[in-house]
């Protein structure tokens, strides 16, 4: 896909990926709709943007809200007249105290943000990028949704769920015109991360942060090949502080990628 003139729009877009998402994807020459429930952070986004001679427009956006959610597609399409990128990257992790002392509350909600919201998403902008002649959809995954992550289950449940819901629409790209893929960070420097650390540090637990820790630009780079390479769909994309790598789909028995 040809970046340039084309609109996406970018949940959790208010500071750490998303943001840096939101910037990259404005250098490209996309118009972009910045969606988040903190509002100063969103502001900042958009003016950053902005004063760097691109279009963003904020929306306060819950992602488990199906009107929230709604609300911000028909921004995109009402304000720049199309629908062809969205990034679900909105995310939260568990947090102390972590699974089994966790409450019910605690631990479903980020079910519903990490993974309920990515399919929601999803669902609501296929029919509009379908209109339009397709598009193209990044899910925020992580390599917890690759591998065991024992720290935090639920946030590893959730991811898992992501990975296998983008590579179960790999047909999406030849049946509707809209090619899914999703990025499977490491730990990267985000004021999310950085608030587990130091609420685990504070907890008396030892600081799980890397030394060689990524940084969002790394993952925005990431976002970007997803989005702009054709021959990319239903696929996970590792990234890692030695680089990124394609994990393709395992096919069902009996089945065709």
């Amino acid at each position: 896909m040809e970046i340039k003139g084309k609109v996406a729009v970018i949940t959790g877009a208010g500071s750490g990926i998303g943001r840096a998402t939101a910037e990259r994807l404005a250098r490209e020459g996309a118009s972009i709709v910045v969606a988040d429930v903190d509002e100063a952070g969103g502001a900042e986004t958009v003016r950053r943007i902005e004063s760097a001679g691109a279009k963003a427009i904020f929306v306060k956006t819950e992602v488990t809200s199906e009107s929230d959610t709604r609300r911000m597609l028909e921004t995109a399409t009402g304000k720049f007249g199309r629908l062809d990128i969205l990034h679900n990257n909105a995310g939260v992790a568990t947090g102390i105290p972590g699974f089994p002392k966790a409450p019910l509350a605690q631990w479903r909600r980020v079910i519903e943000i990490d993974l309920t919201a990515v399919i929601m998403g999803t669902w609501l902008a296929a029919p509009i990028m379908e209109i339009g002649g397709g598009g193209a959809i990044v899910n925020t995954a992580s390599m917890a949704g690759l591998y065991p992550h024992s720290l935090d289950p639920i946030y590893g449940a959730a991811k898992a769920g992501v990975v296998n819901f983008t590579h179960s629409l790999a047909p999406w790209a030849s049946e509707r015109g809209i090619r899914v893929n999703c990025v499977c960070p490491g730990i990267v420097d985000t004021p999310m991360v950085r608030k587990g650390v130091e609420a685990a540090v504070k907890a008396g637990h030892k600081s799980w942060a890397p030394s060689n820790i990524l940084q969002p630009e790394q993952i925005a780079d990431a976002v970007v090949r997803l989005v702009s390479d054709d021959s990319l769909f239903g696929c996970s994309m590792e990234v890692r502080p030695s680089g990124p790598r394609i994990v393709e789909p395992r096919p069902a028995p009996g089945s065709r990628r």
